[in-house]
């Protein structure tokens, strides 16, 4: 059995946001970490990271050794069609993350790792920082949203 670290500011998160769902979903982390690993032949490779609504552990393939991430986070609207994005934006070539798995059942992904040492926030020029960001989302919206997926036109109808 391996510890999975699920950070308390994920589970505030997740309690504040999703109420009971919230907590049953940081309840079954662990679980469905243990499970990911095992599918995909992954080992842990460092701390447990978190966004607002998902854990993300760094891994290494034991395969190939190639660092990847393993994103856990809960299938809601919000979240159903990333897979589907990121896989339209590698073929495109629009510079995303590269999906490298994916569970539709528990919205696991496992991810191309990118460095968590060098984010964007902390550009010294914020000027250099918001062309990096303007080029990388100019890349992304020339890609057509895939069949189905929601847009942000859909969004500002609603």
């Amino acid at each position: 059995m391996i510890d999975i670290h699920v950070p308390d500011e994920l589970i505030a998160s997740q309690t504040q946001y999703n109420g009971a769902a919230g907590r049953a979903f940081v309840a079954a982390l662990p679980a469905l970490a243990e499970r990911c690993l095992e599918r995909w032949g992954l080992r842990p490779d460092g701390p447990s990271m978190y966004g607002m609504c998902a854990l993300v552990l760094p891994v290494v393939r034991e395969a190939d050794g190639r660092p990847a991430a393993l994103k856990l986070q809960s299938v809601d609207e919000e979240t159903a069609g990333e897979p589907v994005a990121l896989r339209a934006w590698t073929v495109a070539g629009a510079g995303a993350v590269e999906l490298l798995g994916h569970d539709p059942e528990s919205g696991a992904m496992l991810l191309e790792r990118l460095d968590e040492r060098r984010p964007l926030s902390g550009e010294a020029d914020v000027r250099e920082a918001v062309t990096v960001l303007g080029a990388v989302l100019a890349r992304l919206v020339a890609v057509p949203a895939p069949e189905g997926l929601r847009t942000l036109g859909d969004a500002v109808e609603r």
